[in-house]
């Protein structure tokens, strides 16, 4: 497998901070269906959507947005950008990605995560207390659904299962299920000791702080006895890209600053970003890629020293950033950063 880019998108209601524009929901999920047909015909590899249940982001039922895309595109493959499994009935997860595998003939895959936003914990009626157990037990009972066509199984938080058959089965013959984490070190190793492979967020740190959980990785997945091309790293950041660099810088940080604050507002991570920590994060050691073609191609690479992954994925459209901005930033990103990167890593 060669090096992949992709984009991945919660679909956040803001207004346009220039303008203070807001869109509705509607023209939220019209735009993300648009830029996910502009990515496939400009040649990008993945398309993500997130899932949340707030009323600040337009999807909630992931599987449902990526049906619609599956639905006017080709190629391009399909994610969630995380499934909340640890909130979630792994039967409905597996049958609803299944379902979109099979509309897409062969193109869902699934990131299953904890979340980070805990909203849906009371939602769907969880204790946050069991946020690690909740999550481990799910994705054991998701993994052996994806495995066979009839399940017998039992767990604390479920009821029991005995023989039961688990419809429809996926055109892959079995669903990619990625693990997702901001971060933290037992989730990174383990991915690694169940083989899966390990999409690893990264929207504040410097990159050389999080590197050493590759080899977190791979080293859990080498003592487990793993190996072969399940063993891969996805690394996902925010993004925007424009011809001249301090265009790209000004252009997005109202947009990055109000989306950050806004929609950390009731979590523990609220904060306003200054102008000085958005250009520490944006520079070339850190976390988040705002510049010129040239400099997002050569911080790809040099976090692919970092980390060796497989996949890179940007948030875009974040902030109100106008669709026309987004659609600019598809087509760059495509034309500009993707040929270099994928010469270099040898696609």
């Amino acid at each position: 497998m060669g090096f992949e880019l992709g984009l991945y998108t919660f679909g956040d209601l803001m207004p346009d901070t220039p303008t203070a524009k807001a869109i509705g929901a509607q023209q939220r999920l019209a735009e993300i269906l648009a830029a996910a047909k502009l990515a496939e015909e400009a040649g990008l590899d993945v398309f993500a959507v997130g899932e949340h249940h707030r009323l600040d982001m337009a999807i909630a039922a992931t599987p449902v947005v990526l049906a619609a895309i599956a639905a006017v595109t080709r190629r391009i493959r399909l994610a969630s950008a995380v499934t909340i499994l640890s909130t979630a009935d792994p039967v409905r997860v597996f049958e609803d990605f299944a379902t979109v595998d099979l509309i897409s003939g062969g193109r869902a895959e699934v990131i299953a995560g904890r979340g980070i936003f805990t909203e849906s914990f009371p939602l769907f009626g969880y204790d946050l207390a069991d946020y690690d157990a909740l999550f481990t037990e799910k994705l054991d009972l998701l993994l052996k659904l994806n495995a066979g066509e009839r399940v017998t199984w039992q767990g604390r938080f479920r009821t029991p299962l005995s023989d039961s058959p688990i419809p429809p089965r996926p055109a892959q013959g079995a669903l990619p299920i990625w693990v997702g984490t901001g971060g933290t070190p037992d989730s990174v190793a383990r991915a690694g000791t169940l083989g899966l492979p390990l999409a690893l967020a990264n929207i504040s740190r410097p990159p050389a702080t999080l590197a050493p959980l590759a080899d977190v990785y791979r080293r859990a997945a080498e003592q487990a006895g793993h190996d072969g091309e399940n063993i891969k790293i996805s690394v996902a950041t925010h993004m925007h890209v424009q011809k001249d660099s301090q265009a790209a810088l000004d252009t997005f940080y109202p947009h990055y600053a109000d989306y950050f604050f806004t929609h950390s507002a009731s979590q523990y991570r609220a904060e306003r970003i200054s102008r000085a920590t958005y250009e520490e994060r944006a520079a070339q050691h850190g976390a988040i890629f705002v510049g010129s073609p040239q400099q997002i191609i050569d911080k790809i690479l040099y976090e692919r020293e970092l980390f060796g992954h497989q996949r890179f994925l940007a948030q875009i459209d974040i902030g109100g950033l106008p669709y026309a901005s987004v659609a600019r930033v598809i087509e760059l990103f495509a034309s500009e950063v993707a040929p270099s990167v994928r010469r270099a890593a040898g696609k």
